[in-house]
């Protein structure tokens, strides 16, 4: 997967800034890979995927049509995997990529709409060429005549069906003005890139298939049928028959640990591996790149490429352990911790995309975890007023039976208002104060914690989504103040994870306090974030949130080369920082990296 991100990523010149990397047994037979990509620009050049004005012309643009893309999203979406036999007959389905094909694409089609040559714009995605006629045909309330004929095809002898339902990559449709079309055709052959007028804009409501222009008719319905008029399904849901059994099960009910160093050393693991592979310097924009809380970059003008003086902030998350126990809770916990994680760069969130990946929804226990969790989702984007602008949904994901956890991915998008200064990073520094900004929800069940010791039931701390966005908000404000030396938001391994995480990425140690025990150093409970405060304005700080009513609580002091806490953890910062180092590349067969 690392192989295939970076090959397509570096080649095709977007730099890839940020991500989560996340193992766990129930993604052995579907791995999940969730993409977020983000594009700018001046919303006076904002082309829609719609086809207009009967007599347009439809062109299909890039790479040409074989079957390595027949049965791809719009079949493998909607099925299960079982056997090694079985999965064989899978394969031709995924689509082959060429990087430099869609450069040459992303480029020509950035040319037609610099010069307002193109009625509409879509890309070819679930079912190719169906999808992408339909789609734009309905939403212009119009109709389309598609001529399999003009369809390039890769291979000899492919049926008509396979022309239209294949997914191979790099294809683009644009509807085109008739005495458009020769200007859009010297773009082409300037970029390299093939270019077929495969269909016609009609005024009938109708996709039509023909064999040729003029010629036999193959299919005729109504455009709408396929988009507008899909068939809407509410299949049964039904929660777990033994639900209340399973959230009456603590895991603060597990045996206290005896070695709470060793217990918080496995939370730890450097991803490194992964996102040095990725070219994340592309444009020179990033502030903040891969391995902090969130990613900043620079946001500059898409047709100048002035400095705005404003900043992009992008936070990715998901966590199945959460959802797994209750996937609305969970999903609401999801938001807060992307709010969070943009709130320590000083970024306001605007906007949020999602993924729902879940297993096959004819089990109802699956619809029921489907439903709850866009509920928890919902809930929290409405009163964290964050719009939900798009997403995907990924169903079937089950192995010989199994069902993943359900798995939301959700990407944030926030907004720096002044880029003065870089955000302060996950860091201490050497003699800051730490404070802790929320309060701890002593509950155990649904952490990494309890997770590592097979504990997948309880019940999950509670969302106060308004107390997240006191806390967001005053985080926000001091890190845009300049008040913190650091800053890490209290997530997955909870409390001690965060504070680990932050001696190990400045290389200071710490001494903490105000924890009275494993509970309070591994809950995951939302809406807290860790600060490193000069201490000069340790009082400052504190003001600051008693005005806004949000919970501070000193912790200790940033100092050494040893990680403390209370009479729980006292443990060498470096040799946390080799398990942290090395856990990866080991477990990838690559042996120890060298320090």
């Amino acid at each position: 997967m690392v192989s295939g991100i970076s090959g397509y990523g570096n080649s095709v010149g977007v730099p890839t800034v940020g991500g989560e990397t996340v193992f766990d047994e129930t993604y052995l037979g579907n791995p999940l890979v969730n993409v977020f990509a983000l594009g700018v620009l001046p919303v006076e050049r904002l082309v829609l995927g719609r086809a207009t004005g009967a007599g347009n012309l439809a062109v299909l643009l890039g790479s040409t049509t074989g079957r390595d893309g027949i049965g791809g999203v719009s079949v493998l979406a909607s099925a299960g995997f079982g056997d090694e036999g079985t999965e064989a007959t899978k394969r031709p389905s995924v689509q082959v990529g060429d990087p430099f094909e869609e450069k040459r694409l992303i480029e020509a089609c950035l040319e037609l709409l610099d010069r307002n040559l193109a009625v509409g714009v879509q890309d070819l995605g679930g079912a190719g060429i169906t999808c992408a006629t339909s789609e734009t045909a309905a939403k212009g309330g119009a109709g389309m005549d598609v001529y399999v004929s003009e369809i390039p095809a890769r291979e000899p002898g492919m049926e008509p069906f396979e022309l239209m339902i294949s997914e191979s990559q790099e294809r683009m449709l644009a509807i085109v003005e008739p005495e458009h079309l020769d200007a859009v055709l010297e773009i082409a052959r300037r970029w390299e890139i093939r270019a077929s007028v495969v269909g016609t804009v009609t005024g009938t409501g109708r996709l039509r298939i023909l064999e040729r222009r003029g010629g036999e008719v193959l299919a005729d319905v109504p455009a709408k049928s396929l988009e507008e008029d899909a068939p809407l399904y509410d299949r049964p849901r039904a929660e777990p028959t033994d639900l209340a059994e399973r959230r009456s099960a603590s895991a603060n009910a597990l045996p206290a640990p005896t070695d709470a160093a060793a217990d918080l050393a496995e939370l730890l693991a450097d991803t490194s591996w992964v996102s040095s592979q990725y070219d994340h310097q592309l444009f020179l924009n990033t502030v903040e790149g891969p391995g902090g809380d969130a990613t900043v970059l620079r946001l500059k003008h898409p047709t100048t490429g002035a400095d705005t003086g404003r900043g992009l902030a992008l936070s990715c998350d998901g966590n199945h352990h959460w959802c797994a126990i209750d996937p609305r809770v969970g999903g609401a916990a999801t938001v807060a911790e992307s709010v969070m994680n943009l709130a320590t760069v000083g970024a306001r969130p605007v906007a949020m995309v999602n993924c729902l990946n879940f297993g096959n929804p004819e089990h109802p226990e699956v619809m029921w975890q489907l439903s709850e969790a866009v509920d928890g989702l919902a809930d929290a984007c409405r009163a964290l007023s964050i719009p939900v602008v798009g997403g995907n949904v990924s169903l079937y994901n089950e192995s010989r039976g199994t069902d993943i956890d359900p798995t939301p991915i959700i990407t944030v998008l926030g907004v720096v208002d002044e880029l003065t200064r870089r955000p302060p990073g996950v860091r201490l520094v050497e003699g800051g104060r730490l404070i802790m900004l929320g309060e701890t929800v002593r509950e155990l069940s649904g952490s990494m914690w309890a997770r590592r010791r097979g504990h997948r039931r309880g019940t999950l701390p509670a969302v106060d989504i308004d107390a997240v966005a006191r806390v967001a908000g005053v985080l926000r404000q001091l890190v845009n103040d300049g008040l913190v030396l650091g800053a890490h938001d209290v997530s997955t391994g909870g409390l001690g994870a965060a504070v680990a995480e932050m001696a190990i990425g400045s290389g200071v140690g710490a001494r903490i306090a105000r924890v009275d025990d494993h509970v309070d150093l591994f809950s995951e409970s939302a809406g807290r974030a860790v600060v490193c405060v000069a201490v000069d304005q340790v009082r400052e700080v504190l003001d600051v949130c008693e005005a806004a009513g949000v919970p501070a609580t000193k912790l200790g002091a940033a100092m050494d080369d040893r990680l403390v806490v209370k009479d729980l953890i006292d443990v060498a910062l470096s040799d946390l920082t080799r398990i942290w180092r090395d856990r990866l590349p080991t477990q990838l067969g690559g042996g120890t990296t060298q320090g």
